[in-house]
């Protein structure tokens, strides 16, 4: 039987998910092929602990460095909706995120205290069915899932005054589930993330073109274009609370890294309309700001209260009011007020996402890139 790690853990627990995508890159075009299709998760935890707990933790560190441990994730745990008692085999306890397996082990913890193992026979909709009684009576618990680590990193413990102190392991999951999912809106296949970024600091962007740089130092300096198109990059923080978390991590386990693209907003208003649009209109009159030419082929959001209208631009010529836009028939009827921003197709830049677990949110930082198509 493998060991279990059964410490309280301190918020917050660092999460980085790892996948592993090998991208082939041309001209105009590239091409991208997931080597993992479920991440690598790593997780780090730190622990406040007595004297007692201390020299516990260093002895089974001691015990086994090398060996497969049982490890709670406490990211994903969920509070009990009633008290659990010793001759329990029911937890009631929320699954509908699919975190538990049957057959399989969860823990129960309390106030702080150490995590207690069962076995799981039988994961239904509102409880879990135990294997054998709970053998722990708790109050107030709270119920996680659990994973199969090794550990990664030495056990770092800091010892201070009045015999407290703090140890903080990083365990790999040999474990995994493919999660993958999304109830994001769809635009030609691919996700839109209409969501905006909640920024916890400037919103880094560049938009160039890779060149190379002739320089023969007796002339002028000659660029040659390594790709056609010009790329954008950018970097977006993400906060997301309650059912929105789970949300979130399905759709970071459908992207899979860098290999699948997605949309994203400008969210600039960079188009006004000039008059309303009907539901059967194929065309939309915009202020003119900018050079027709550059919008063929773009793709916009109307962002309407009633849920967003994604649209190809096929077409922009010069008119009286402005710049005419021919789009497919947006099937509901736009307000002149609409804010309409400019879509972008994405992919990660990084097969490494570092996730912060909060008790009551989770906040990541992603690099972005632009892709052709």
């Amino acid at each position: 039987m493998l060991s279990l790690w059964p410490f309280p853990v301190r918020q917050p627990v660092t999460e980085v998910l790892e996948w592993n995508t090998d991208t082939l890159i041309t001209e105009a075009a590239e091409q991208r092929i997931a080597l993992r299709t479920v991440p690598r998760s790593i997780l780090t935890v730190s622990h406040l602990l007595d004297a007692s707990d201390l020299s516990r933790a260093a002895e089974l560190a001691r015990a086994g460095p090398l060996d497969d441990w049982t490890v709670p994730l406490w990211h994903l745990a969920r509070p009990s909706t009633v008290p659990v008692d010793a001759a329990d085999i029911t937890v009631f306890v929320d699954t509908g995120e699919g975190a538990f397996e049957a057959p399989g082990q969860a823990v129960i913890a309390a106030d702080g205290g150490v995590a207690y193992l069962v076995e799981v026979s039988a994961v239904l909709p509102d409880w879990l069915e135990l294997a054998a009684p709970a053998g722990v009576t708790l109050a107030h618990p709270i119920v996680a899932p659990v994973g199969t680590g090794i550990l990664t990193r030495p056990i770092e413990i800091d010892r201070r005054r009045q015999g407290l102190g703090t140890v903080t392991a990083t365990f790999t999951l040999q474990t995994g589930t493919d999660l993958s999912a999304s109830s994001y809106a769809t635009h030609l296949g691919l996700d839109v993330l209409t969501d905006p970024a909640v920024l916890r600091q400037p919103l880094a962007e560049s938009i160039a073109q890779s060149v190379e740089y002739i320089d023969n130092g007796f002339g002028p300096i000659v660029i040659e274009p390594v790709l056609t198109h010009v790329q954008r990059r950018s970097t977006i923080t993400l906060i997301d609370r309650g059912a929105g978390r789970w949300s979130r991590r399905r759709w970071l386990y459908s992207l899979r890294g860098r290999q699948r693209a997605f949309w994203l907003p400008t969210w600039g208003r960079e188009l006004v309309l000039q008059a309303a649009v009907t539901s059967s209109a194929t065309s939309v009159i915009i202020v003119e700001n900018m050079d027709p030419g550059v919008l063929i082929g773009r793709h916009v959001m109307f962002e309407i209260v009633s849920g967003p209208v994604f649209c190809e631009i096929t077409n922009a010529v010069y008119d009286a009011l402005g710049i005419r836009l021919t789009i497919a028939a947006p099937g509901k009827s736009i307000p002149i007020t609409t804010p309409i921003h400019l879509l972008t197709k994405f992919r990660l830049d990084t097969d490494r996402i570092e996730i912060e677990h909060f008790a009551g949110r989770t906040e990541f930082a992603a690099s972005l890139i632009e892709i052709p198509g």
